[in-house]
């Protein structure tokens, strides 16, 4: 199959969407395919993309006001030029908003059929950022993913969310997490003693710093005894965020075998971003051998077993999250029990596996559509 993934983000962009995009393109050439990459440009982009396994067209963009490490991209004709050149069978939008619906226009223009692929709760972040445009969302959303042959959700929630607005045609499609990379061998001793010197309980999160995510929850979880709160990534609320978590050490953003070896060295996981519609990073810190907290909404419903892989806390609530903090802290066992079960839950979702199942569901839609064409 030739494939052109329309994409919100890509590499050097260190997020979901962007890493999801660089391990669907890698799939498909390993398949013998041949996919082709269409991302917004950004300032670390203006050379060969060394990392993309395939051709990769940049499109010009923006950074979005107040939020530099988003790039918006701006109109252009290489979209529709890169479905052409590269003679598509398939397109596949990856968080189609901006870019994805350019690309789903083309797409529709040119005959050729849809994958679209929804990864990002964009309601969710309206609501967050300017207290409404959720229902402004929800239409944008709506408009683009109906225009798709298949819509694919990475999580039970995210799919009923589609379809109670309306969406049709929506299928599951979850996430691969790289379970050499991240597991618990790379533990690292050393690492531990320098991030907690008088052997503090090591508690962290991993992702981005933006009001979103919701890290102020952490907050109480500072103030315990023996505990050390360690905050990888960054992003726009890091300044509010040192302030707001006294003592916690912030690693900056850590990717690869480095971001491994912290996930490893961690004695606890805690996620606190309520709209997430899948949460990699809950995988990535199971497969690491990491016992999880996490918020009882989104993808985290269905990746955490309450009570054997981790603890699911309501949603937005500190003390909460602070409670589930001390329960595990006072309880060694209970925590070896939590991390062994969580690391055998994900062994089975490689990327490879998921990789396969989404070219399932791309022969899928180009049946039908042959079907269709038959009849």
């Amino acid at each position: 199959m030739r494939v052109v993934i329309v994409t919100e983000s890509f590499p050097p962009d260190v997020n979901g969407v962007a890493h999801c995009a660089l391990q669907t393109a890698r799939h498909l050439v390993d398949r013998g395919h041949a996919p082709l990459v269409v991302a917004p440009a950004t300032a670390a982009s203006t050379g060969p993309d060394a990392l993309a396994p395939c051709p990769v067209v940049r499109v010009p963009s923006l950074p979005l006001p107040g939020y530099p490490q988003v790039r918006v991209a701006l109109p252009s004709r290489r979209v529709a030029a890169a479905l052409t050149e590269h003679r598509a069978d398939l397109v596949h939008l990856a968080g189609p908003f901006v870019l994805g619906v350019r690309g789903m226009a083309a797409a529709t223009r040119l005959g050729i059929p849809a994958v679209a692929v929804y990864q990002t709760d964009l309601a969710g972040y309206a609501r967050t950022y300017m207290g409404a445009g959720e229902a402004a969302a929800w239409r944008r959303i709506r408009s683009v993913h109906t225009a798709a042959d298949l819509t694919l959700a990475p999580s039970s929630a995210a799919l009923q969310d589609l379809e109670a607005h309306g969406v049709p045609r929506v299928r599951l499609w979850g996430r691969g997490v790289d379970t050499v990379r991240f597991r618990p061998g790379h533990r690292d001793e050393a690492l531990r003693r320098e991030l907690a010197p008088n052997g503090e309980l090591i508690v962290g999160y991993v992702g981005r710093l933006a009001p979103e995510k919701q890290v102020e929850l952490l907050a109480g979880v500072c103030g315990m005894n023996g505990v050390r709160v360690v905050v990888v990534g960054d992003g726009p609320s890091r300044p509010q965020l040192t302030e707001a978590l006294p003592g916690a050490v912030f690693l900056g953003r850590r990717t690869g075998d480095d971001l491994a070896r912290v996930f490893a060295s961690l004695d606890l996981f805690v996620h606190t971003g309520p709209f997430e519609t899948f949460c990699q990073t809950v995988q990535e810190a199971m497969a690491s051998g990491v016992p999880v907290v996490a918020p009882a909404a989104g993808g985290p419903l269905d990746l955490v077993d309450h009570g054997r892989t981790g603890f699911l806390v309501p949603p937005r609530d500190a003390a909460a999250v602070r409670d589930a903090v001390w329960a595990l802290a006072a309880d060694p066992a209970l925590r070896a029990s939590l991390a062994a079960a969580g690391r055998t839950a994900v062994e089975g979702r490689t990327w490879a596996a998921i990789g396969d199942q989404l070219i399932n569901h791309y022969q899928d839609v180009l049946a039908a559509r042959r079907t269709a064409v038959a009849a």
